[in-house]
């Protein structure tokens, strides 16, 4: 179960670090944005400059999971992140949903295997 927890820390951080770095980077090439009410959320995540916000915390969070040091801290960090992307694709663009679910299920089996770590978050 060792193995299997450190491939799936490996993923979810190197996932992260590569979509997080290409906010600033821009080397994985953008389609164009999708009609309706998701092309408006992403339009105004672009144009406010909150991409960078989001990239930079995907890129902590990713290094976090990669060194393997606070790795409780890069899964709390990625956690709003993958709730939100969770929630953008199953109500807006639903064609995204499976990556989107591969990594919320990484994220989840991570968070369990380190649940110690979170342990005095649900002690009353």
């Amino acid at each position: 179960m060792k193995i299997v927890t450190i491939i799936a820390r490996l993923l979810l951080g190197l996932t992260f670090l590569v979509f997080g770095s290409n906010a600033f980077l821009h080397f994985l090439p953008m389609p164009p944005l999708p009609q309706g009410s998701a092309g408006l959320y992403l339009r105004a995540f672009f144009e406010s400059g909150y991409v960078y916000v989001v990239g930079a915390l995907q890129v902590i969070g990713g290094l976090l999971l990669l060194s393997g040091r606070f790795v409780p801290l890069g899964l709390t960090i990625l956690g709003a992140i993958i709730f939100n992307i969770l929630v953008f694709h199953t109500l807006m663009a639903p064609e995204g949903f499976p990556p989107a679910l591969v990594v919320t299920v990484l994220e989840l089996f991570l968070v369990w295997r380190y649940r110690d770590a979170f342990a005095g978050l649900v002690r009353p």
